[in-house]
């Protein structure tokens, strides 16, 4: 497949609520087709919300805005310019991080979805910000090593924000 360098199509969702921030690494082609986060119907984000919330799964971008908003939750990306072919993590160059100062919210930590976006993180961001972070496993399809369940099991302590994280 063909490397493209693009630039992040959508802006950050979050609202003055906001205090935990969900970063991926670059939005995939059916998360740009759609122009929302997580837009791959085989990547497990929205399910897991859904299961750690114990909430529908929501069926279209107006829902999953409101239920992340719901929970205090703000998404964006590390990357605001890449070249990249198709989805692929692995075949990220190029990388010009996105700034983090475009989210205006009560942030009291940051979850990395992922360890590409863990890596490009602590690489780019880690240091602009005193927020802790977390790096926990990709919902990705292409992490088929743990279950729906197992991601839940890991994300929900970190996600709702009256618990206290537990260490990984």
């Amino acid at each position: 497949m063909k490397r493209e360098c693009l630039t992040h199509p959508f802006a950050p969702l979050f609202d003055n609520r906001s205090e935990i921030l969900i970063l991926g690494s670059f939005p995939s082609a059916a998360s740009r087709k759609i122009s929302f986060y997580y837009g791959n119907p085989h990547n497990r984000f929205w399910p897991l919300l859904a299961l750690v919330f114990r909430e529908p799964l929501p069926q279209n971008n107006e829902e999953r805005g409101k239920l992340a908003l719901r929970h205090h939750l703000a998404l964006y990306d590390v990357i605001s310019r890449c070249s990249i072919s198709g989805s692929a993590d692995a075949s990220i160059q190029d990388v010009v991080p996105l700034d983090l100062s475009a989210i205006d919210a009560p942030l009291r930590r940051i979850v990395l979805n992922g360890s590409t976006a863990g890596r490009l993180y602590e690489r780019f961001l880690a240091g602009k910000t005193s927020l802790p972070y977390v790096i926990l496993p990709s919902t990705s399809p292409a992490n088929a090593a743990a279950s729906l369940e197992q991601l839940a099991k890991v994300y929900g302590p970190y996600l709702k924000t009256g618990e206290k994280p537990v260490s990984l």
